[in-house]
């Protein structure tokens, strides 16, 4: 038979699915492994899907969305993200976050195009900067620099090729999160060379402490017209499972993923676009009593990794990761990640996961208890002790 597509073999599997996978029917399991929040969809969200369904709201949506869903993301971002979107022509409800990094994608990039990554990196990017015909160009993201972009690495990274920088803040793996004036600096780069920027945004909400700000690089001057903001309901809303998401940028290119969503699957499940809408027009309170939950599970983990011998990590500022420092263990990431679950039952990801930078790391997902969080940290303890 005729070859399969070279560009679909060449897109590697993710690592976190490989030790997720391995983690399935091991029992008395501490799991730091996939970004999942453990917390149930809240009950008014769910009533607005089902709702939704008894009003017979399960037809086709426009492929774009849900034109009320439209009008609430336009007026969050406005709130949050410090930016005018017009819901009609710069907004489009996707699958979630991951369809909408992979129409972006699509969207600006010719085969051959570069674009640059920090690395580590969210796993799919890879993958989907490959199917986009693209080629990823990483540049590496130091511990000793908080984890985000050094300047003159990524100046140096750039070349006449170079179609669209990725950047991802607050960080998955890393929890990093880019600070205004780093943000202005690749803002001034992106204009000087006539580049996009794609912001994956979806950890937006897990920002934990009051020195600390989120912003958009779409928010700054002359900076929207270049930037396609990504985002999803899946992390701020407990909805990983519900696959809403979205993608906002210029009109002209919002177009182009509207064509793409049409061949791709239409439209988003429409009593799920009505479930978002109720996420974002009812109370948040509930939401930031997440956040606080989140940031006291991120401090006990905190503590205690950098407590254990041989063991340490930068604070994380957002998200919900650490990615943890084990190069004194004198093992590879994936042997720590394996020994630890097979000898420990704990399970972490290995940094190599998230590319080749990450290697000398695991990363650790503090969506647990607390109690988990300390029967974790005993239990890394010990097989750390041991080795």
């Amino acid at each position: 038979m005729k070859d399969l597509s070279a560009k679909m073999l060449d897109v590697p599997w993710s690592a976190i699915r490989k030790i997720f996978n391995m983690c399935i029917g091991v029992d008395d399991l501490v799991k730091f492994t996939l970004g999942e929040p453990d917390f149930l969809t809240a009950p008014h969200i769910v009533e607005a899907a089902h709702q939704a369904m008894l009003r017979g709201e399960m037809k086709y949506t426009s492929n774009r969305g849900v034109a009320e869903l439209r009008q609430a993301i336009s007026k969050m971002a406005k709130l949050k993200k410090k930016v005018d979107l017009d819901p009609e022509t710069e907004i489009i409800v996707s699958n979630g976050g991951m369809q909408a990094l992979m129409m972006s994608m699509n969207a600006v990039c010719n085969p051959g195009d570069e674009i640059i990554i920090g690395a580590p990196y969210f796993t799919n990017y890879l993958g989907q900067a490959l199917m986009a015909g693209a080629v990823p160009k990483f540049v590496q993201l130091h511990e000793k620099n908080a984890f985000i972009f050094d300047m003159d690495d990524l100046k140096a990274a750039i070349t006449d090729k170079t179609k669209a920088i990725l950047i991802n803040s607050p960080s998955n793996p890393l929890g990093s999160i880019i600070d205004k004036g780093t943000l202005q600096k690749i803002a001034d780069l992106a204009k000087e060379h006539d580049l996009y920027v794609i912001t994956d945004e979806v950890y937006q909400d897990y920002v934990y402490d009051p020195d600390v700000e989120f912003c958009s690089i779409a928010s700054l001057e002359g900076m929207k017209e270049r930037t396609i903001i990504v985002d999803s309901f899946s992390k701020a809303y407990a909805m990983t499972g519900w696959r809403v998401g979205y993608a906002a940028a210029p009109a002209h290119i919002i177009d182009l993923m509207v064509k793409q969503q049409e061949g791709m699957a239409s439209c988003v499940n429409a009593p799920a676009q009505y479930a978002a809408l109720a996420a974002l027009e009812g109370s948040q309170d509930i939401y930031k009593e997440m956040i606080q939950t989140f940031k006291r599970r991120r401090d006990l983990l905190f503590e205690g990794i950098n407590k254990i011998d041989k063991l340490s990590c930068v604070k994380p500022k957002g998200a919900f990761y650490l990615f943890v420092n084990i190069t004194k263990t004198g093992l590879s990431s994936d042997e720590f990640a394996v020994r630890l679950l097979r000898e420990a039952k704990v399970g972490v990801v290995p940094g190599s996961g998230f590319g080749e930078e990450g290697e000398g790391y695991v990363r650790m997902s503090y969506v647990v208890s607390e109690a988990d969080v300390a029967k974790g940290l005993e239990r890394i303890k010990a097989f750390v002790e041991s080795l």
